[in-house]
């Protein structure tokens, strides 16, 4: 997800971020089980969270 897609829902910021920890959590089991196959999902969920967090962090202080 871009940066300026994760601005336009600012109102579900902490929606966004449970589900997002929880997929990196499932992901993560299942990749630990050899059971994933799309190994990359979990890069691309741990990204979309950094960013949103990043985006938080600016509306904080800025």
């Amino acid at each position: 997800m871009k940066p300026s897609e994760i601005k336009e829902k600012k109102s579900e910021w902490a929606k966004l971020e449970k589900e997002w920890r929880e997929e990196i959590f499932r992901l993560s089991l299942k990749n630990s089980t050899k059971q994933l196959e799309k190994t990359h999902r979990i890069k691309e969920v741990k990204r979309d969270l950094a960013r949103l967090l990043t985006l938080r962090q600016q509306e904080v202080r800025g």
